[in-house]
């Protein structure tokens, strides 16, 4: 399958792995990679630039194929040396990579003078134009199903993919609610070039993290997961855990006077915890309304060629199908 996307990152299938804190790491970036999608590395899971260069390399060992960096832009504060990090991703030669958090527009000149295509995650059609106009070379288009952050304007992918299709000169993918053949071919009836998968891709074979972790994923539905940080306007889509619900005591008490402090416990250091150790009551920790979507564990080739096979299948029979004999005749001639 042939899209804006594929053309522009040189990969088989418009599927991409999203960023994922201590979860993107070689293994499930290479494997994305040697299945035809674009797999990613997470590069803040890396805790220093060194560790990054040494991750980058590690995947260049199991994959010839494409991939890409995620670089999560955090406030001034709290700052990560970004110029260091991103001379690792040019010296790794990554030619791709997703920026996510705060605008990536500062650091612009220095990815472009790389040669680095980089597709920035927006929640918003205003945010995608800004994306745009800062030279990112594609957007990633976060529905309010998505796991992790949606912004604050809840804002569903029905509604919100084909705006940005309005909107956009460049292209986007979708993320937020994508599992399988089904939401591939309903985003590119959107206005899409492809679909961003990070909580489906969690439950695969080679995701390194705890069997523990996979196997809530699987049990989970689509009325598992949890809002929290709106009163402080982070909002996160969390699974609901027995950390989560202590988190939502919390902020039921303090009200509109909540501070991140209230609730540190539940949220900072919560990702090892809860992806290497299995602690699945460690506190909050990203998780989309996908879940519900997710029954099984294959591996990540299995679940990328299903997808694909079945992506055609719908257009071939199910959709053809509704069309009339007329007009399946001159979609043949044309």
């Amino acid at each position: 399958m042939k899209t804006a996307i594929t053309e522009m990152f040189n990969i088989e299938h418009p599927i991409i792995q999203g960023g994922m804190h201590y979860v993107g790491f070689a293994e499930l970036a290479g494997a994305v990679s040697n299945a035809g999608g674009l797999g990613i590395i997470t590069g803040l899971t890396q805790r220093t630039p060194e560790l990054l260069a040494k991750e980058i390399a590690r995947c260049h060992d199991l994959t010839d194929k494409p991939f890409g960096v995620n670089l999560t832009f955090l406030p001034a504060f709290s700052a990560p040396p970004y110029p260091e990090y991103i001379a690792a991703i040019r010296e790794g030669g990554i030619k791709i990579v997703e920026t996510a958090g705060r605008s990536p527009e500062q650091y612009m000149p220095a990815l472009k003078a790389a040669g680095i295509k980089v597709i920035h995650k927006c929640t918003s059609v205003r945010h995608s134009l800004k994306a745009e106009q800062i030279g990112c070379d594609a957007v990633s288009v976060d529905g309010f199903e998505c796991g992790g952050h949606p912004g604050e304007d809840d804002m569903p992918n029905m509604i919100l993919l084909p705006r940005a299709a309005e909107e956009l000169k460049i292209p986007f993918v979708a993320s937020g609610g994508m599992a399988d053949a089904r939401s591939l071919v309903a985003v590119l009836a959107m206005g899409a070039a492809g679909m961003n998968m990070g909580t489906r891709f969690i439950a695969t074979r080679e995701a390194p993290v705890h069997d523990n972790v996979k196997k809530a994923l699987v049990a989970a539905s689509e009325l598992d997961t949890r809002l929290v940080m709106r009163a402080i306007r982070n909002t996160e889509r969390v699974l609901k855990n027995a950390g989560v619900e202590r988190l939502l005591e919390i902020e039921r008490e303090k009200g509109a006077k909540l501070k991140i402090e209230d609730i540190r416990d539940e949220v900072a250091g919560v990702y090892p915890k809860v992806m290497i150790d299995g602690d699945m009551d460690a506190g909050a920790w990203s998780c989309g309304m996908v879940v519900g979507l997710i029954h099984d564990i294959p591996t990540v080739k299995e679940l990328i060629d299903r997808i694909m096979a079945d992506a055609e299948q719908l257009i071939r029979k199910q959709l053809m199908g509704f069309l009339g004999t007329e007009s399946k005749a001159s979609l043949k001639v044309a």
